[in-house]
């Protein structure tokens, strides 16, 4: 099993070295990803302004999708740039940040009138520190200090999709407490918070599956994306749910490890 995994990466990395020497517009590819991801998000803006709520969340997945496949693309292709990383955090705010917030604003918010609105803006100054924090903490980190294998705060597309849990739930149940102004205030409130605190949380690109394991997890991958084409409210909902409660244990296992990590550095740095 291991022998096959280091073929197949051995074929990855052939296949990447030919698309790079071969290909030569694939240094666009990524940024036309990040503008595709851009698009939806705008979209979603004016989904939103004429009442069309499902579509809206839709343009905000698809934007969330975008958004995962733009980074993993530039690397396969060696087109990392700065450039690029500028253009996704300006994406990031647009999509994640304006557009979901705006939606719940028209959705719910706006029935508090200044009150909803200044949380919509709340949503959106949070978004936009939290990118500006961690474009300086990439472009500068601590060189004494190892990777961290997780986030500090929640990522802008974990919490845009977040406040738009009560409205998911309103799509398949009719329970009132959805639908009131008081539940989205509270959601949004919480994730602004969390965007631009310090809490770690789970970083899904520092999760090493072992070998043994992959084959389960691909089929759990390919179970998971028919459900979400089957019962898309259902599968979306799920997940978002899972990783609600999964964000207090995450804060308490990866602060356990921090403290561990600083105490061997202090440890070193005396001997």
């Amino acid at each position: 099993m291991t022998r096959m995994t280091e073929m197949s990466r051995a074929r990855l990395g052939r296949t990447a070295e030919v698309l790079r020497e071969e290909f030569p517009m694939r240094r666009y590819i990524p940024s036309g990803l990040t503008l595709l991801g851009l698009c939806c998000g705008a979209t979603a803006i004016r989904f939103a302004l004429i009442g069309l709520y499902k579509p809206a969340v839709v343009a905000i997945i698809c934007a969330a999708v975008f958004d995962l496949l733009d980074g993993r693309v530039a690397r396969l292709f060696g087109a990392a740039s700065a450039f690029g990383a500028q253009l996704d955090s300006l994406a990031d705010l647009v999509s994640f940040g304006i557009a979901p917030a705006i939606l719940v604003y028209t959705w719910s918010l706006s029935q508090l009138h200044g009150a909803g609105w200044a949380l919509t803006l709340a949503f959106c100054v949070c978004c936009a520190i939290r990118l500006a924090r961690f474009n300086v903490e990439s472009v500068d980190p601590d060189p004494e200090a190892p990777p961290e294998p997780y986030f500090r705060g929640v990522p802008t597309p974990a919490a845009a999709c977040l406040i738009l849990l009560p409205m998911l739930l309103a799509f398949q149940f009719t329970e009132k407490a959805l639908v009131s102004p008081f539940t989205s205030a509270a959601i949004i409130t919480l994730m602004s918070a969390l965007m631009v605190s310090r809490v770690p949380t789970l970083s899904l690109k520092h999760i090493h599956v072992l070998p043994q394991f992959r084959g389960l997890v691909i089929a759990a991958g390919v179970l998971m994306l028919a459900t979400a084409v089957l019962f898309p409210w259902s599968t979306l909902t799920g997940v978002l749910i899972i990783y609600l409660v999964s964000l207090p244990f995450a804060a308490t296992l990866f602060s356990e490890r921090g403290k561990a990590r600083r105490a061997a550095r202090r440890a070193a740095r005396m001997h």
